[in-house]
């Protein structure tokens, strides 16, 4: 299983991905599930993955081998006019690839799904992040869902839903993604350290480095701890239900 999660803020993009891979609770693997590619100046593109592991594997490299020589192996992802046909492209190479699976046999809807968030800017247009689906379709993020997760969703939505606020700085976002990623883990053991991150700060034309957040990481700790201890005095806060007389 997977985690990742995808915010458009007002000063830019934030992604955030867990590492865990598993085919079963005895074969855990950390595999990175956050891939950038960047033409300084020019443009600055962001996928996260989800799903079976061998297609999303197939689908960046194919991305990535088509970006290092454009004119023999057409077409580049750092080569797009806009990120909406980065999105397009995105999506159909995961198409390519799934098909590609399935004519071997396999049920490419079953074994072979996958989604991944896209995201960046190219040129002059504005930082765009979109869902792409294992059908090659996708949707944008906008004012009204201005963030998407993929992999195991429902356990760090909550937080995202009731404290994301586009106009936050990104550390305040990083913390806000850090407590969503340590209700998941908390919640599914198939989710789990180390995290990695990165910060797309709009107008930059470039991709900032990739962070880890390693599995001793003194903030992660005392965010995880600090966030239940207030979850329990929040609760403890709360009036008692009182129960009707019988």
């Amino acid at each position: 299983m997977t985690y990742c999660v995808g915010l458009r803020l007002n000063s830019g993009l934030l992604f955030m991905s867990d590492t865990r891979t598993n085919a079963g609770l005895d074969n855990v693997s950390t595999f990175r599930k956050m891939h950038e590619w960047s033409a300084p100046g020019k443009a600055a593109i962001t996928v996260m993955t989800a799903g079976n592991l061998a297609t999303t594997q197939a689908v960046i490299s194919l991305l990535d081998e088509r970006s290092k020589a454009p004119s023999e192996r057409a077409p580049s992802i750092l080569e797009q006019p806009s990120m909406y046909q980065v999105a397009r492209l995105v999506g159909d190479t995961l198409r390519e690839v799934i098909a590609g699976h399935a004519e071997t046999g396999q049920r490419a809807d079953a074994a072979f799904n996958a989604t991944m968030i896209v995201g960046g800017q190219i040129g002059e247009g504005e930082p765009r992040l979109f869902l792409v689906y294992p059908e090659g379709n996708f949707i944008e993020a906008s004012e009204d869902t201005p963030f998407f997760q993929i992999g195991e969703t429902k356990y760090g939505r909550p937080i995202l839903v009731r404290a994301f606020d586009p106009d936050m700085g990104f550390e305040d976002a990083i913390k806000l993604l850090l407590v969503s990623f340590d209700s998941t883990i908390k919640a599914n053991l198939s989710v789990g350290l180390p995290l990695d991150f990165q910060i797309y700060e709009a107008g930059s034309l470039t991709s900032a480095p990739i962070r880890r957040v390693e599995r001793d990481d003194a903030y992660f700790q005392t965010i995880s701890d600090g966030w239940g201890d207030a979850l329990k005095l929040a609760f403890d806060s709360l009036p008692a239900f009182t129960l009707p007389d019988a």
